[in-house]
């Protein structure tokens, strides 16, 4: 290992205590040498800090450095940016304190740096997050979504994402590396300008880090709404015809997800004259011929219906519902019903996403 190049992962936290010895082990157990480690407290009320601290170890009594570093609650592309300026590693390496990387990431992450053409400037790497699953719907949906999105996921990618992926510190130090304005999303950001810049992201598939499974519906909603209201942004300061290099390849099911909503909105409001006069007369039902105009609606709320269906069950989000539904006929049941209610709560945090983010650039709030 002498001969190799120093790499320092980086890992920020704030108020996860439950996860930072199962973390900063996963880290200290990487085979590849030589290797630092610098973890960030961004401001935890909790006892993340103290947590942290018994990591400590700058002189590498146990084979890795191990820096522990302190900051207000400044957000974690704050903290990102200051493990990377205190970084002495020709590659500084990201990921989450709910993360537990194989042993392998670092050295397959590695692997995976040396560029395959004379033209080609390898900027950063990227490896495979697999999201574990528990028994409830949520984090079986994500699972499946988050497998799906890696599924045809090309060598030369537009995103190298944050819980598993390393840089070359010069390059991203060039760029301005991570910007505290950035309101999430700060991955996607640093990526594109390191394409802009001239740099390559390669897909490593076998550097694999496993993250915890993401349980209970507040936090995954809250996340996918942080999700849209920063790509927002992103397709704002970075429409498609001024980017370079590939387009986005890690949308997943969210354009699919964002259409549930509208549609069961537009097949609600649409049946509600047929549902209003089937109530005031029960013959209502069997004259519906004669009244065209309402017959016109019912019929586009079962069109609606029906295209509500094809989105459920066919393309990405297809893969996704059926990949999260098992057990027996009535467990399947009520996992449909399950899936049903998520994915539209998913679709109505996606449209709050982007009216916040529609919010924010009027403001010129949050990295607009």
């Amino acid at each position: 290992w002498d001969d190799n190049m120093l790499v320092t992962i980086t890992v920020c936290v704030r108020d996860g205590v439950q996860w930072i010895d199962g973390c900063l082990q996963a880290l200290l157990n990487q085979s590849y040498r030589p290797l630092e480690i610098i973890a960030v407290d961004d401001g935890s009320s909790d006892q993340s800090c103290e947590a942290l601290r018994k990591w400590h170890d700058p002189e590498g009594e146990n084979g890795i450095p191990v820096r522990v570093m302190s900051q207000n609650a400044l957000g974690l592309s704050a903290g990102r940016r200051l493990a990377v300026e205190n970084a002495q590693g020709e590659w500084v390496a990201i990921t989450d304190i709910d993360v537990r990387p194989e042993r392998d990431w670092i050295s397959n992450l590695v692997a995976e740096s040396n560029p395959v053409s004379a033209n080609e400037k390898v900027v950063a790497v990227t490896g495979r997050t697999i999201f574990e699953s528990a028994d409830d719907v949520v984090s079986l949906v994500r699972s499946v979504e988050v497998a799906q999105k890696y599924r045809s996921r090309p060598r030369r990618t537009s995103l190298a994402n944050g819980p598993c992926s390393m840089f070359n510190r010069e390059a991203l130090l060039n760029i301005g590396s991570f910007d505290p304005l950035w309101y999430h999303a700060e991955d996607m950001e640093v990526s594109l300008k390191l394409i802009e810049s001239g740099g390559t992201i390669v897909y490593a598939p076998d550097a694999i880090v496993s993250h915890v499974a993401e349980i209970g519906q507040k936090r995954f909603l809250g996340k996918r709404r942080r999700d849209a209201r920063g790509h927002l942004r992103i397709v704002r300061k970075y429409p498609r015809k001024k980017r370079v290099g590939p387009d986005f390849d890690f949308i997943g099911s969210s354009k699919m997800v964002l259409a549930i909503a509208p549609l069961w909105i537009t097949a609600i409001v649409s049946g509600l004259p047929f549902i209003y006069n089937f109530y005031l007369n029960p013959e209502y039902s069997w004259q519906v011929a004669q009244h065209w105009w309402q017959t016109r609606f019912l019929l586009i709320t079962l069109a609606l219906l029906l295209a509500h269906e094809l989105v459920l069950w066919r393309g990405p989000l297809g893969v996704v519902n059926r990949g999260a539904i098992r057990g027996s006929p009535g467990r399947i049941i009520v996992a449909i019903f399950k899936v049903r209610r998520l994915t539209f709560r998913w679709s109505i945090a996606l449209w709050q996403g982007i009216l916040l983010g529609i919010s924010d650039a009027i403001r010129g709030k949050n990295g607009h």
